[in-house]
Parts: structure tokens; sequence; C-alpha cells
């Protein structure tokens, strides 16, 4: 049978230890792909709770297992990595260099790793598999895909179910689920458009790809308008334009990077391939010496978590929280690559965690909840800082709640 749970026992006691392990997390942050000290933290915590720990699993992943008799095998993941964002929030405990955990993942990772002891402490309430992961290189949407590709599954043991939560601007001890698409999916492009170089003061003897490439960035704010339906979510974002060294020298080329974005798969394609066909028809009008190099760098599919298990999961947190702390989600059109890790059998829960404080809630300006979440940093945004002293807890006790709904449940909490 599965049960869900109606009280954390033992969090209090490991509160003080786990906000220190999230505040050291905070201050070290790690960017994608170079998440060694992080990894390390996360192992030696596994370690000391009595996981079976192995580390460098498609990069920097970390992966501990605890075997527990016959049972489901359930796999909670976090992300290690951390955003080029320059912290602004004035926290004490703020990262000072050109890194910081601007999307939670630190949070993530600590409420992991207080959800793993805890569990491991109560094994003889349940019985099965536990899989906890570190996952590395999630902000670039190539870590959960390295991981699988290092033999994840044919390593250490094809789960049943996959759970992961994500930090939102919601007052913290609040849950949000959704019963369609959590996410959307993603395509990143890198795209170089080739010039003739020459001399600012002669334009004419040269093809500048700064024109093409400003072009290309213009005429893209058209595929949303223009070729997508009204009632689709899609959005195509050109987050950067790199070109040229000096005012008198026009550059041979001009780089890109496009991000493609929709919460449907047949949206995405679409969308991504007109894209495609926008730069190479503006390099052609621009009398581009050669086509455009139009590299796909990483794509993601949407999240769309099983809806069976998504219902045991907000079973479980409205015994765990209260029904008015559980609430819905829209399809939103942030991306991730949780949706790897499931499918094929394999089901999936994802929901969102709220991150703000009650003092900041309270205080920032709106009349409505909508109204409030406009008004309060967004995820990736250098003041973004949630509130551990009320998020942290609440995303320990979603955990264990949501993996005790998905375990064989021996003994009642």
């Amino acid at each position: 049978m599965t049960l869900a749970a109606r009280s954390t026992p033992g969090l209090d006691a490991l509160l003080r230890p786990l906000t220190t392990f999230y505040l050291d997390l905070h201050r070290h942050p790690e960017l994608s792909g170079a998440e060694r000290r992080t990894a390390g933290r996360y192992a030696a915590w596994l370690t000391e709770a009595g996981y079976e720990v192995t580390g460098g699993v498609g990069g920097h992943g970390v992966v501990g297992v605890l075997r527990n008799g016959d049972g489901p095998t359930v796999l909670l993941r976090a992300e290690l990595d951390a955003l080029p964002v320059r912290e602004a929030t004035g926290l004490p405990y703020a990262s000072e260099g050109a890194a910081a955990h601007a999307c939670g993942h630190d949070l993530h990772l600590a409420a992991a790793a207080g959800a793993a002891s805890l569990l491991a402490a109560a094994r003889a309430q349940w019985r099965g598999t536990l899989m906890v992961i570190g996952q590395p290189a999630e902000e670039t949407l190539t870590g959960a895909r390295a991981m699988l590709e290092d033999g994840l599954y044919e390593r250490f043991g094809r789960p049943d179910d996959v759970l992961a939560q994500h930090a939102a601007p919601l007052p913290a001890g609040m849950v949000a689920h959704g019963y369609g698409p959590m996410t959307a999916g993603s395509v990143t492009l890198r795209v170089v458009v080739h010039g003739r170089g020459g001399h600012a003061g002669a334009p004419h003897l040269a093809v500048d790809p700064v024109v093409a490439a400003a072009h290309v960035v213009t005429r893209l704010q058209t595929v949303v308008s223009r070729e997508a339906a009204p009632a689709e979510q899609v959005a195509v974002t050109v987050g950067s334009f790199h070109a040229g060294e000096r005012a008198n020298v026009i550059p041979d080329r001009a780089e890109l990077a496009i991000t493609v974005r929709a919460v449907s798969e047949a949206s995405l394609a679409r969308a991504t391939a007109a894209v495609e066909r926008v730069v190479r028809a503006e390099c052609a009008a621009a009398g581009c010496p050669r086509d455009p190099d139009a590299e796909r760098v990483s794509a993601s599919p949407v999240t769309h978590p099983d809806p069976a298990a998504t219902a045991a999961v907000r079973a479980a947190h409205v015994a765990e929280f209260g029904a008015e702390r559980v609430t819905m989600w829209p399809p939103s059109l942030a991306t991730e690559d949780f949706a790897h890790f499931g499918g094929d059998g394999i089901r999936s829960a994802y929901w969102m965690l709220g991150v703000v404080g009650p003092g900041t809630w309270a205080r920032t300006p709106g009349a409505s909840a909508a109204d409030k979440l406009a008004a309060l940093p967004a995820n990736h945004a250098p003041d973004f800082a949630p509130d551990p002293r009320t998020a942290l807890p609440a995303g320990v006790r979603a955990l264990v709640s949501a993996a005790r709904a998905r375990l064989a449940v021996t003994v009642a909490p």
C-alpha cells in the first residue's frame, strides 16, 4: 500500500545543520559543468546519512542509493549549478562573485539532503529503494541527458517514480501542482552570421554582419506574433548579440544566442523551424558570403507530469500542509530538463515550492496575489532571495511526504 505522510518527525533537530549546509551552498555557487565543490558537499551529506554514493556521473553528478527491501524505486532530483548572475540581495551570506543561486538550486539541494536524512532515519516505516541525485548543468539543459547517457538507470536501477520541486515566488509553505504542462520545452540555438569585414568608411566594400544580424533580431519578433496561434504559448528570445571590437571596423561575423520555448512539442517544432528559416533568409537578403551557422546547442522537452503520480503527491501535500496551502500552477514558459528522467513507463511528479517569507509577502505591494507575484523578484533576477527559515523546512516536508506517497509504507508515521 502507499500512504502520505501526516508529519515529519526529526525535522526540528535537523534544521540547524541543514540551514548551515544551505548557507554554505548559497555563499559558494558554481556554474554549470564546474560544480565540483557543491557535488562534494552533497555527496558527503548523503554518505553521512547512510546512502551508497557515487560521484562523477554525467559530469559532476551525484547519485545516492538507499536500498530498503522490496518495493518501488523512487528518485528525488535536485540541481547543483548556479547562474552567471551577480547577486544583489544584500544578504549577509550572499555570493560575492559573478555567479549566484538566483534560481533556488541551493534550496532544492538542501531540501533534498534533508529529506534524504529523514527518510533514511525512518526506514522502518517504508520499503523500497530511494535514489537521491544531484544533477549538474541544469541551467544549460544538458545535465539530465548527460547523467542518463552515463548509465544512470543501468548502473543504479530504473526508478518507478521521479520527483522534483522548483522554487517559485509564492508564499513559503505553499506548493503548486499542474495537471497539464508545467514548464515549456525549449531549443537553444547558437547562430553565426558571416559577413565580409572592412573599413567603417567604406561600407560598400564590405558585407556588414551587424546589420544582417540586427534584421534577424527584428524579424524574429514576428515568429510569435504572426506564426503562432494566439492561444499558443510560445516565446522567442535573443539572449545575446556579439559582434566586433572597434567602432571603425566592420567585423566579419556576428553571433546570436536564441531560445525558443513552447508548451507543446508541435508548437516548439514549428517555431524553431521558423527561426531557422528567418536566419537563413535574412542572411541571403544581406548578401552574406556564406550560409549562416545555426547550431542547436541544447533542447529540453515539455515537463508534463504523470496525472496519477501528480494526484497521489498532491493528496500527500494536502495531508501535510492543508488544502489551503496547495494550489494549482498554470503552464509556464520557464524551461528545464527534468522531463528527460521520466517517460517510457517511469512516472514523474513535479511541483512548485513557495519561497517568499511572510514578512516579504506582506510588504510587497499589490491588492491581489497576482499583483504581488508581478512585483516580487522572479527566478534568475539578481535580487531573487528565498527565505530559508520558512522555505527550507517546507521543501523538506514536501519531498518527504511525496516520497512516502510513492514508496511502500509499512508503518503509518
